[in-house]
């Protein structure tokens, strides 16, 4: 009787320390904007999974990520800030599937997310000219890229600046890196150097 009593105890201490160790891991997730790592790619693949985020986790809470968080607390009532803590993130795992359209059809942003590195320039920067490669104005709007990452005459969408049209190319601009035009040196100085997530709206050919 003892022994049964003893297994008995043991087994519940071991159910015990599982469900407290998930609930801890549960209670230590908190994804926001900027966050990267582990507990970022399980709340997108949760949210891919889910229907409310398009493409594959990268392990990088951009804005697409963020906006999805959004739309998924929007569709369960729960507060909508963004942020994916324990609340959010033991309903998303309970959550039902949802079309795989549905992701597209309700983003504030429609297009392909990339992740690049950007920073600005303006027509005034020592050294610059007052046009593009493709003989258009320096100016709000145009961004150089990479024509082999993203072909030139593409539309993208850049969280805090708006559309823009890459237009422009530049010996510093490889792989992944844009170069945000403004209209001002002052307005190239104050953005400097970000890691953002873009929006490719239309492919230019």
């Amino acid at each position: 009787m003892r022994k049964k009593a003893a297994l008995f105890f043991s087994i519940l201490t071991v159910v015990l320390l599982v469900l407290s160790s998930s609930t801890y891991a549960a209670g230590k997730i908190l994804v926001k904007q900027g966050s990267r790592g582990e507990s970022v790619r399980q709340v997108q693949e949760l949210l891919i999974e889910k229907g409310f985020l398009s493409g594959k986790a990268d392990g990088i809470c951009g804005q697409m990520t963020v906006d999805a968080i959004k739309l998924f607390q929007r569709e369960n009532h729960l507060e909508v800030d963004g942020i994916c803590g324990a609340v959010t993130f033991e309903a998303l795992k309970k959550a039902p599937h949802h079309d795989p359209k549905f992701a597209a059809e309700h983003h504030p942003h429609k297009g392909e997310a990339v992740y690049v590195e950007a920073t600005a320039y303006s027509a005034f920067d020592p050294g610059n000219g007052p046009n593009t490669a493709s003989g258009t104005p320096v100016r709000h709007g145009v961004i150089a890229v990479d024509p082999s990452f993203i072909p030139l005459g593409s539309r993208v969408y850049i969280p805090g600046y708006g559309e823009a049209v890459a237009e422009d190319i530049g010996w510093g601009i490889k792989g992944n890196i844009i170069d945000v035009a403004f209209d001002t040196h002052e307005e190239a100085l104050m953005f400097g150097r970000q890691e953002l997530e873009i929006y490719i709206i239309e492919y230019g050919e």
